[in-house]
């Protein structure tokens, strides 16, 4: 039997005899299972720069063998400079290069099973070369653009005063009517004073405008699919295709080449969006990996970090090929420490997972105490579902139903999105805003922010059978994101034989329920000037011509466009919206029983630190008009189905209120 050193003496024995030690690497301990693994417990993971010397690690238990390539270029077709061999201690190879190395490109290459692989890019590179193919030694300080130090998020006293606007880097800007001069780039988000020819904000100016407090980002670190060497190509992708996780994409930087590049115009835009009041959120997918069998973590840390099926396949929750396996320790700690690297050297205020339901619920509450001991407001959500079947247990994964386990993280209600407009996998199938009868329990469990209220009948709900969200700042409310149809186009097949100032009301009217309800309201970009993608439900490649925002939208649907903006100000001035606690809502909310079906109507009564005493919201979601009754009093209508006035629309109320069909209505008690 071959017996093995414990860490500590591997470790001791390595300090005093580095050579003796080296010169057995192949003498290296074989392992049964991924449990016996060593953990490294360290966070010098990559590579750690000074001008004096650069060291790099790689983690790889299973290798026999190591070496570092250094390159002078990042051309494909170049040679390395040198090449060196790495020592390995407790799973952890390591190489200290003598010298100023910044701006060196580097990859590892492993040996195991007496056979090179191919060498690839380090996982935890922090720069990257053109397409991402060689890492990239960099001194961070130099990417710092001027007042870095000076950056501060914007105020956020609690998750439920977010109001958060999904948008793809590229859309808001690639529409010649922009007036946005770094189209598709990072510092397309720093440019203000664009307009449209005709003097409409777009941009940055267009986000303060509307009033928003996060950007969702889509993914915006480096990922596969744009070939970055040809910037001069039309090219475009949602870049769900993970590739070099704690690097900003290159296509969205004017120098893909140079790693500091990307970098410092990251941090731009970060800096502009904070001056501008508005908080970043990262959508991250650390679900799985663009290249499965290919990838980096395989080429360089074979099998670890991957779930396998018991044929030993690939399993592929994600849907794209494959699935992280974020349950093992070392998988665990990567995910923990690239979301903890991008709210430090960034200053990210958020991160939304994909696919959130194939992590486990210890990865996702370790990497949430993590980045709330950073920054307390910092906001963490995702999709609380898979995309297949996974060998994780559904017990163990950060599903929905599973969010009450979940540690200040929050979960979006595919509940209200589907009981406003039908379910996404049925396109004609239309919800409680198209004309949809049996939807309001569903609208109710919406306004709620799916918590736990004495007047909801969870069995009427459409997908859950009981509260999910522990506290309403668990839950995400939302009618539409960059999946499935616009809100605009679906409403479009649903509703065909409505004319388009009909569905326009119904629009109106689904984003009136999501802004006005309990939890976190989430708006896709432009669908507040009622974005079209012309039909397309799966944009993810289709290219500008398809997901470009189109700005003259916000002229010709300038109505919509003031309503959205008026609601997301009614909200931010009215705490009685966004009550942070499941007891407030069912002490202060009350559901007002209605005569007709397709009829959601409730008060709110004393909400704490609300100047409003007492306030009724309705929604009619049928094609008639419909009587809402009002408690005793004097009410002043502020919303109807086009408008948003504070001050009061028409003379007040008594006994009940007329609600057109497709329409919601705010009023305020008077006297």
């Amino acid at each position: 039997m071959r017996i093995y050193l414990s860490a500590y003496w591997r470790r001791i024995t390595f300090l005093l005899f580095p050579f003796a030690f080296f010169a057995c690497q192949e003498d290296l301990p074989v392992y049964d299972s991924f449990a016996e693994y060593p953990v490294y417990a360290f966070d010098d993971l990559g590579m750690v720069y000074t001008p004096e010397a650069t060291s790099f690690k790689l983690w790889s238990p299973t290798a026999k063998a190591v070496r570092l390539r250094l390159y002078d270029s990042d051309d494909p077709a170049a040679t390395p400079r040198s090449t060196q061999k790495m020592k390995e201690v407790d799973g952890a190879w390591s190489y200290t290069a003598e010298g100023d190395l910044d701006g060196t490109y580097y990859t590892f290459q492993i040996k195991q099973n007496g056979r090179w692989l191919p060498e690839d890019t380090d996982p935890y590179a922090r720069a990257v070369g053109t397409n991402g193919a060689r890492a990239q030694v960099i001194n961070l300080a130099d990417t710092d653009p001027e007042d870095w130090d000076t950056d501060i998020r914007p105020a956020l006293a609690s998750p439920t005063d977010a109001v958060i606007y999904e948008l793809h880097l590229r859309d808001i800007s690639l529409d010649p009517r922009s007036g946005i001069m770094h189209k598709g780039k990072f510092l397309g988000l720093t440019e203000t004073g664009t307009t449209t020819p005709q003097g409409d904000a777009t941009g940055l100016d267009h986000l303060k405008e509307l009033g928003v407090t996060h950007v969702h980002l889509l993914p915006s670190f480096d990922f596969m699919s744009v070939n970055e060497a040809q910037p001069e190509v039309p090219q475009f992708n949602w870049g769900y295709d993970p590739q070099n996780y704690n690097v900003p994409e290159g296509s969205y930087a004017t120098d893909p080449s140079d790693g500091r590049v990307r970098i410092r115009e990251f941090k731009q835009m970060v800096l502009a969006l904070h001056r501008a009041g508005i908080r970043v959120i990262m959508d991250v997918v650390y679900n799985h990996t663009g290249r499965s069998e290919d990838s980096h973590f395989q080429n360089l840390i074979p099998d670890y970090f991957y779930r396998f099926n018991e044929d030993g396949t690939m399993s592929n929750a994600s849907g794209c090929g494959n699935e992280i396996a974020s349950d093992r320790p070392m998988v665990r700690k990567y995910i923990r420490e690239s979301v903890e690297y991008w709210a430090r050297e960034y200053h990210i205020d958020g991160f939304r997972f994909d696919l959130m339901g194939i992590h486990d619920i210890p990865t996702m509450n370790e990497v949430s105490q993590a980045l709330h001991a950073i920054e307390p407001s910092i906001l963490v959500y995702g999709e609380g579902w898979t995309a297949g079947d996974s060998p994780l247990p559904d017990s163990l994964k950060a599903l929905k139903a599973n969010t009450p386990e979940l540690l200040n993280i929050a979960a979006f209600s595919d509940d209200l999105r589907d009981g406003l407009k039908g379910s996404v996998f049925n396109h004609e199938e239309k919800g409680f805003v198209s004309g949809a009868k049996g939807k309001e329990m569903s609208i109710r469990f919406g306004v709620v922010g799916s918590t736990q209220h004495p007047q909801i009948n969870y069995d009427s709900v459409n997908y859950s059978n009981a509260p999910w969200a522990k506290e309403p700042s668990q839950c995400i409310n939302y009618v539409s994101c960059h999946d499935n149809h616009t809100l605009w186009d679906r409403l479009a097949i649903s509703n065909g034989k409505d004319v388009p100032s009909r569905r326009e009301q119904m629009h109106r009217l689904a984003l009136a329920v999501v802004l006005t309800s309990q939890g976190i309201p989430f708006l896709h970009a432009g669908s507040e000037m009622c974005r079209t993608k012309n039909g397309n439900e799966n944009s993810y490649n289709s290219g500008d011509g398809v997901n470009a925002i189109r700005w003259n939208g916000k002229r010709a649907h300038k109505i919509t466009y003031e309503y959205v903006r008026g609601l997301i100000a009614l909200r931010k001035a009215h705490p009685a919206f966004r009550m942070g606690e499941t007891d407030l809502i069912s002490r202060h909310l009350t559901f007002i029983d209605t005569p007709d079906e397709q009829l959601v109507a409730y008060r709110i009564q004393q909400a704490p630190n609300d100047d409003w005493a007492d306030i009724v919201v309705a929604f009619n979601g049928s094609g008639q008009a419909q009587r809402v009754p009002l408690p005793a009093g004097n009410w002043s209508l502020v919303v109807n189905g086009r408008t948003v006035n504070p001050e009061g629309i028409g003379g007040t109320q008594t006994e009940w209120t007329y609600l057109n069909g497709g329409a919601a209505a705010v009023l305020r008690l008077v006297n």
